[in-house]
């Protein structure tokens, strides 16, 4: 599986979404990610990327690269930490899924 499937999906799961509903929710065929992640096809569309990115509040840059490195992250960073300095992407993502999941149980309340 290519890493940009992985990171899609992954996100996916840290809002408990399955790769089905995600598309229908980004009005992206399911086949284009299933042929993408099977290596039917060597990449997404441009507009693919970006209505999944959009969703996930992501940018491109991320889905390809991995790299969340935005001014918007870098306040985000600063507010969380304190400063950004030796706060890497995972360590953003982990507060993220954190919050997240706070965020689903305060719902079942």
């Amino acid at each position: 599986m290519n890493e940009v499937y992985a990171r899609i999906e992954a996100l996916c799961k840290s809002r408990n979404l399955n790769i089905t509903k995600m598309c229908k929710l980004c009005e992206i065929p399911r086949a284009t990610l299933t042929d993408f992640k099977m290596g039917r096809n060597k990449s997404l569309s441009a507009a693919s990327l970006q209505k999944i990115a959009e969703f996930f509040s992501v940018s491109v840059e991320y889905l390809l690269s991995g790299e969340l490195f935005s001014p918007d992250n870098l306040k985000l960073k600063i507010a969380i930490f304190g400063d950004a300095d030796g706060v890497t992407n995972e360590m953003l993502d982990d507060v993220l899924s954190y919050a997240a999941s706070l965020k689903k149980e305060k719902k079942k309340m």
